[in-house]
C-alpha cells in the first residue's frame, strides 16, 4: 500500500495558488484513475485508488500548510504505511516553472509543509518536487507562493499535472524512472519528423562540376598551308 500526499491550503481562496500545486496533482490523479469520492478523515480529504495494481491512499491535508504533518502522521499510523511508501507532491521554488524532479529523503529547504511532515514521520519519504520558480528575493516568497498561477502559466501547469497523473501507476509501483518518462512525454514531447538528432545540420552536398568546354580540334594543316590561308 502507498500513501500519496498533495500539499496545499484548504478553501476556494487558495485553490489556484502556486502553493497548491500538490492538491492539483492529487485531484487529477483521483479523476483520471477512478478514485472513490473524497471524504473527510485524518484532518484531511482522503480517497483511494488502485494505481499500477497497488492500493494507494490519496491525502490532501486540510490543516493549512504549516501543520500538514499532523494529517500525514495520522494516516500513516492508521494504515501502517512506512515513510518509504509515502510520496509527497509539493511546490518547489528552486526549480524552474514546469520542471519536475523526484527525491528521497533530505532536508525540507524551508518549505513549511515538509518541515511539519519531518516532525511527524521523519525525513525518509519520497518527494515529487514541482517547480514553480522563484520570485527573485526571499522577502517576496510568501506573497508569490500564495498568489494564483498566471494565465500565461496555464499550459505548462496543465502538462505537469497531467504528466504526474500519467506516471502515477509507475510511481505507486516504485518505478521512479517510469514516472519521470511519463512526465517528460507531457512537458517535453519528442519532436516529430526529420529522424536526425535535434540541431544537427544536414551534410553539405557538393555542387555538380561544370562540364569542361570541348577542346579545340587539333589543326592538321602544315605551316605552309596555314600561312597561305591567311592571305585568302
Amino acid at each position: 500500500m502507498r500513501l500519496f500526499v498533495g500539499l496545499g491550503n484548504p478553501g476556494a481562496k487558495y485553490a489556484r495558488n502556486r502553493h497548491n500545486i500538490g492538491f492539483m496533482v492529487l485531484d487529477r490523479i483521483a479523476s483520471d484513475h477512478g478514485a472513490a469520492p473524497w471524504r473527510s478523515k485524518f484532518q484531511a480529504e482522503v480517497t483511494e485508488a488502485v494505481l499500477g495494481g497497488e492500493k494507494t491512499i490519496l491525502l490532501k491535508p486540510q490543516t493549512f500548510m504549516n501543520l500538514s504533518g499532523q494529517s500525514v502522521g495520522e494516516a500513516a499510523r492508521f494504515y501502517k504505511i512506512p515513510p518509504s511508501h509515502i510520496v509527497v507532491f509539493h511546490d518547489e521554488l528552486d526549480l524552474a516553472p514546469g520542471k519536475v524532479r523526484t527525491k528521497t529523503g533530505g532536508g525540507h529547504a524551508g518549505h513549511n509543509g515538509l518541515r511539519s511532515i519531518h516532525q511527524h514521520i521523519g525525513a525518509d519519504y519520497d518527494r515529487v518536487r514541482l517547480g514553480i520558480g522563484h520570485p527573485g528575493h526571499k522577502d517576496r516568497v510568501s506573497g508569490y507562493v500564495l498568489s494564483d498561477f498566471a494565465k500565461a502559466e496555464e499550459e505548462w501547469l496543465d502538462n505537469v499535472v497531467r504528466g504526474c497523473s500519467d506516471g502515477a501507476p509507475g510511481l505507486a509501483k516504485g518505478y521512479g524512472a517510469k514516472f519521470m518518462n511519463a512526465v517528460a512525454l507531457r512537458t517535453a514531447p519528442p519532436r516529430s519528423g526529420g529522424g536526425g538528432k535535434p540541431g544537427k545540420k544536414a551534410p553539405k552536398t557538393e555542387a555538380p562540376a561544370k562540364p569542361e568546354p570541348d577542346a579545340a580540334p587539333e589543326d592538321a594543316r602544315s605551316p605552309l598551308q596555314r600561312l597561305a590561308d591567311k592571305f585568302k
